[in-house]
């Protein structure tokens, strides 16, 4: 009989990169590896790490590429094996493609100019054009990734260009969408960000060696030092030479994610200047201002309400408490996503302090409510553990548009808000009261910076 993955309701993020080139010859491997340990939230179906040598001979690459997690992909023998100095990592979810270790990254091409390995964190918009003209030129495609196509896109304008830089700035203003991108090519390493900055990406050094990441949490997991974002629209090369960039190829407003803020991102990373931790307690400040409720003691689901339920007891001065004991040790679950065993597996990853809960009126905070199946669930806990009300809050507007930037909302049509109002929603998960946080507090919670919210409000920063 075959078997699924149990799903809950959370949004997904498609991918995480990572690339660190150390010019005095030490293998870049280990770091890699922890690198992309440290990135595993972004991505848990597969990953894979590329090499190069930069002393040996220009085609001289090791990949090694896997289903499931670092830990599960890698270990000391096979990271022994990967030498080389320059190198960059992946880990993936799928939201482009499906999830078979055919479509794991980085991806690699050898080409009449040589070897070139990417790996890609976001998601395109024109997919479909670039194909069908990569096709009818005769590509033979190997994935069913857009990541592919950037891939090959890079490798068709290399052969007029004299520099793969030049290549590089050639596919870019090609392609619409969003994308995180470091590549490697057998002496240099690149990093490149969509012109929206819609995904993050930033650059670290550690001693002579630079690193260019999707967060910052990355860069600390491996001893380096942040320097700074890689800004939208720029192209940033790390060679023997040292480190160059390029003038931001920017045309239109940056709209940075606001999920990253809300959910995607690791609470100790910073994007763009902002601290993650930070900006989850002020939306929930936000909301507890926006959508105050009398009760004993604030929660949150975890582990994305935890912090912004902090920041609504701060603001309410009502007692912050945790409810819930997260089981870490369940690990994946493959069982058949039916209700009952949606309900099932949300016990066993979370169980209720019953006397904290008991006979008390409660805020539940969560940082989104997709089909309303797990925030239904935890009500109902809650309840049965003896909760006299459970008011909810959320620290993200409804979900009413579908995401094409890399977020795993490919349809409206699986979103509850879409077509049910607050106040059906309210009763359906069986909530006293629900409020969500309001699309003009967001900018507050991000010190002004340009978002895109086009899954909230339909306002795509690529139309």
């Amino acid at each position: 009989m075959e078997q699924t993955r149990y799903t809950d309701d959370r949004i997904k993020e498609e991918c995480g990169v990572f690339g660190i080139f150390n010019p005095d010859g030490e293998d870049a491997a280990e770091s890699i590896y922890y690198g992309l340990s440290s990135l595993q939230h972004r991505g848990q179906e597969s990953c894979g790490i590329a090499v190069f040598d930069t002393g040996g001979p220009k085609g001289n690459m090791n990949v090694h590429k896997g289903m499931g997690f670092v830990h599960e992909v890698f270990d000391e023998n096979t990271l022994k094996e990967l030498k080389g100095n320059l190198g960059i990592g992946h880990v993936r979810y799928s939201t482009t493609g499906a999830a078979t270790c055919s479509n794991a990254q980085p991806l690699v091409l050898n080409y009449i100019k040589g070897t070139l390995a990417l790996a890609h964190n976001g998601n395109l918009v024109n997919t479909e054009e670039l194909r069908k003209e990569l096709a009818q030129t005769g590509a033979i495609f190997q994935t069913t990734t857009d990541s592919e196509l950037i891939a090959y896109q890079i490798a068709r304008a290399r052969v007029g260009t004299k520099t793969v830089e030049e290549a590089i700035e050639r596919t870019a203003s090609r392609l619409k969408g969003a994308y995180g991108l470091v590549i490697a090519s057998p002496r240099k390493l690149i990093g490149v960000r969509d012109p929206l900055g819609l995904k993050p990406l930033c650059l670290g050094k550690r001693g002579n060696s630079y690193i260019i990441a999707s967060e910052s949490c990355a860069l600390t997991a491996i001893g380096a030092q942040f320097l700074r974002d890689i800004l939208p629209g720029e192209i940033v090369t790390i060679s023997s030479a040292g480190i160059s960039s390029n003038p931001p190829a920017r045309t239109k407003k940056p709209a940075h994610c606001i999920f990253e803020y809300i959910y995607f991102a690791r609470l100790d990373s910073t994007l763009d200047g902002i601290s993650v931790y930070e900006s989850r307690k002020k939306a929930g400040a936000a909301l507890a201002k926006a959508y105050p409720a009398e009760a004993d003691l604030v929660t949150g689901v975890p582990d994305s309400g935890i912090t912004a339920a902090q920041g609504f007891a701060g603001e309410a001065g009502i007692p912050f408490t945790l409810a819930f004991y997260k089981n870490s040790y369940v690990g994946r679950t493959f069982i058949k996503p039916t209700q009952k065993e949606r309900e099932a597996g949300v016990r066993m990853k979370l169980s209720i302090l019953g006397d904290t809960v008991k006979n008390k009126n409660i805020v539940l905070v969560d940082d989104s409510i997709v089909r309303g199946t797990t925030i239904a669930n935890l009500i109902h806990m809650l309840k049965q553990a003896g909760a006299h009300k459970v008011h909810v809050r959320i620290s993200s507007p409804p979900f009413l548009y579908p995401c094409y930037y890399g977020t795993d909302i490919p349809s409206n049509r699986q979103l509850l808000a879409a077509s049910h109002s607050a106040e059906e929603i309210r009763r359906m998960i069986g909530a006293d009261s629900l409020g969500y946080m309001r699309i003009e507090d967001l900018p507050s919670t991000v010190g002004g910076l340009p978002l895109c919210t086009a899954c909230f409000d339909g306002h795509y920063p690529t139309l």
